[in-house]
């Protein structure tokens, strides 16, 4: 379930504001909802006592600045975010040695931390591509307990003082001797981690993690929590966090058919990183045909009958179904799954998985086919269009892992098309948390035909992703639409329908001024 702690707010009025796609520049809030949008003339009609004027209220001269509704991030881990802002951030290294010497220096400048974590490794740029090893982790950090996540989260290396600790793990799938875990062998490992990292330190994490997302102008974010990326105990965790930030918190659990779970979790769904495969990055999305730089076709977690057998249980419970799917073997079957759920749930069952707005997350590499059953069934496609910007192009880690087929990835414009829409986010700590940035890799897809105008962006990280939590009152800027807004300071202007100037090297929007439901969330400038 969506979890604020903000009321309802008094009244707020802004001037002198410019408006995405409208003419109008004053904006009048009362009681956390929109009530008047007009110009400076009939600004009057909200001034006086007991209008949005009155002595109550909290009068803001924009100056001209672009004033928008709020923007959620549609995937989001809160946590493993903020263990990434707090500790060891791997992103961007240039070189296996420079890991290696980073993790020394941490492990030098945390003596008494019982478990030492990175994140971010990505050897597909270094010199020497592969990862780092059990024993270069041992010498960079002799005798301490490390784990280091590559950047896509489904792969890591163990130090032999944490591989210790995982019962059985030679045995498991995905083991392997150089301290690599994917897979089963993955997940034990972070089972094994929740015995060492205190809630007192997952708090902070949070805390860390909704501070950043308020910085760069977020109002509300998606949390994709699974018994795979980390414990239940998680969950309060991030809402406390999010309550005390003033974020708008929606949060699934991505577990197989686990009604009684999500009922005593009071998620939104069973969604989010369910996963379906893996991801390219970790050779281990499921395809239909092998990696190019590879042999295998990766892992697939699920088969149709298990996605139609969960997506008619959530539909039937009320709650939202989804499914982390990237690769197209994962994608057909979970296609083929929904398609089976709506036969299953009888003559009005694409009706009612259209009223349930199912959603699958990451959607990298669907056939036209899926896509059409995503239409049909109204399903929302949470996606991350960093990750086209990060490693799409014909010279980037997707050509490498797919040759030719690279092209195929990240569809955002035919996904946009469909019923149910799209959904931008980060999937953070994978990619940095930050509308505008992914509102301009969408606009500037590697791939031309999957581009999409700035208009349709920005509303797929505002409306699309407030809808693809089931909230109809926030991301729009609209009388009676709640009054999640984002006062920003752009730069290098706007273009011709208000929105910022996107190309490349203008600078993106920061921040100036927050509110949920029409009370401030702080300065984020």
């Amino acid at each position: 379930m969506t979890s604020t702690t903000r009321t309802p707010a008094g009244r707020l009025l802004v001037r002198d504001a410019r408006l995405p796609g409208r003419p109008e520049t004053v904006v009048a809030v009362a009681d956390g909802v929109v009530v008047g949008l007009t110009d400076a003339d009939g600004a009057s009609a909200y001034d006086g006592p007991g209008a949005a004027g009155d002595a109550g209220t909290e009068v803001v001269d924009a100056g001209g600045a672009l004033l928008t509704a709020g923007f959620t991030d549609s995937h989001v881990h809160t946590v493993r975010t903020g263990f990434a802002l707090l500790g060891l951030d791997l992103t961007g290294e240039r070189s296996l040695t420079a890991v290696l010497d980073r993790l020394s220096a941490h492990a030098s400048a945390s003596p008494t931390a019982g478990v030492l974590l990175g994140q971010g490794w990505d050897e597909t740029g270094w010199a020497t591509p592969r990862p780092p090893t059990a024993d270069e982790l041992e010498r960079a950090a002799p005798g301490r307990r490390v784990q280091l996540t590559r950047v896509d989260g489904h792969s890591a290396v163990l130090s032999p003082a944490l591989a210790a600790l995982v019962p059985g793990l030679a045995d498991l799938d995905g083991w392997s001797e150089d301290g690599r875990v994917e897979r089963d062998a993955h997940h034990a490992a972070r089972a094994a981690l929740e015995q060492l990292v205190p809630d007192t330190d997952r708090l902070d994490a949070a805390r860390a993690a909704c501070a950043a997302m308020l910085a760069v102008g977020l109002v509300g974010f998606h949390e994709n929590a699974a018994p795979h990326i980390g414990p239940e105990a998680e969950i309060p965790l991030v809402r406390q966090a999010a309550a005390e930030t003033g974020l708008r918190a929606t949060v699934y659990w991505g577990e197989l058919l686990a009604l009684g779970t999500a009922r005593r979790l009071g998620v939104e769904g069973l969604a989010g990183d369910l996963v379906a495969d893996g991801a390219l990055g970790s050779r281990t999305a499921a395809l239909g045909r092998s990696y190019a730089d590879a042999g295998g076709c990766g892992h697939a977690y699920l088969d149709a009958g298990q996605v139609a057998d969960h997506v008619v249980a959530c539909t039937e419970a009320g709650l939202q179904a989804g499914f982390h799917a990237i690769g197209d073997a994962a994608l057909d079957a979970v296609g083929e799954g929904l398609a089976s759920a709506a036969v299953r749930l009888g003559p009005d069952g694409a009706a009612r998985l259209r009223a349930a707005r199912h959603r699958v997350e990451h959607v990298e590499l669907p056939s036209p086919a899926v896509v059409a059953v995503l239409d049909e069934l109204g399903v929302t496609s949470s996606v991350q269009p960093l990750f086209d910007a990060l490693w799409g192009g014909p010279d980037g880690m997707y050509a490498a892992r797919l040759g030719e087929r690279w092209a195929d990835t990240n569809p955002f414009a035919a996904l946009a098309a469909t019923r149910g829409g799209l959904a931008l986010g980060s999937d953070s700590p994978v990619t940095p948390v930050g509308p505008w940035a992914a509102v301009r890799a969408a606009v500037h897809h590697h791939d031309p035909r999957h581009r999409l105008t700035p208009a349709v962006a920005y509303r797929a990280h505002t409306a699309g992703a407030a809808r693809a939590g089931r909230d109809d009152d926030g991301g729009r800027l609209e009388v009676g639409a709640r009054a999640d807004l984002t006062l920003w300071d752009c730069p290098d202007g706007l273009d011709a329908d208000g929105l910022p100037v996107l190309a490349e090297p203008a600078a993106l929007p920061r921040p100036r001024r927050s509110w949920g439901a029409g009370r401030p969330l702080g300065t984020t400038g």
